[in-house]
């Protein structure tokens, strides 16, 4: 116990020294440049501060512009969509010989090749029974004339029909 009398006795002296004038110049300097950096230190921190506000304000802008796009696009993929029905409703309307079901799509460039796919499906089949159709031909109209048959004719018969072909009356 006696030590720390003796520590505290020696730490009150060193306190109540006197300091000299070139220790107060070096405190009083010493000071000024905490001062200084304290104030810069503080002048860094408004301008950071004002800097992310600045930002927040941009975010802020920004997700209202993406919310605007994002309605903007919307509209456009409706309108693209009715477009696109519109354009298969057409696309039906012009090829009545292409059959139901087989003319569809999701874009313009699907329904164009649905269209050509038909129409090439439609070929195909005529084709085929034009083929079918010229192997199984039967002549139109009604068969040549050709000559009576005299078999089994009495001769009486046969003289008539020889006096009616030449333009004779009978």
């Amino acid at each position: 116990m006696p030590e720390e009398i003796e520590e505290t006795q020696e730490l009150q002296e060193t306190s109540n020294e006197v300091s000299t004038p070139e220790e107060l110049e070096a405190i009083t300097a010493q000071l000024e440049e905490e001062k200084k950096a304290g104030a810069a230190a503080e002048a860094a921190l408004a301008e950071k501060d004002a800097r992310i506000a600045e930002l927040e304000a941009s975010l802020s802008e920004a997700r209202q512009g993406s919310e605007a796009a994002a309605a903007e696009l919307a509209s456009i993929r409706e309108a693209r969509d009715h477009a696109v029905a519109k354009y298969l409703s057409m696309a039906e309307a012009l090829n009545p010989a292409v059959p139901e079901g087989i003319i569809a799509g999701e874009t313009i460039e699907e329904i164009d090749a649905s269209v050509e796919k038909g129409k090439a499906i439609v070929e195909s089949v005529k084709k085929a029974m034009e083929a079918e159709a010229s192997r199984a031909k039967v002549p139109a109209g009604a068969p040549a004339r050709g000559g009576i048959s005299l078999e089994g004719l009495s001769p009486r018969e046969k003289i008539a029909a020889g006096i009616q072909q030449k333009g004779g009356t009978s």
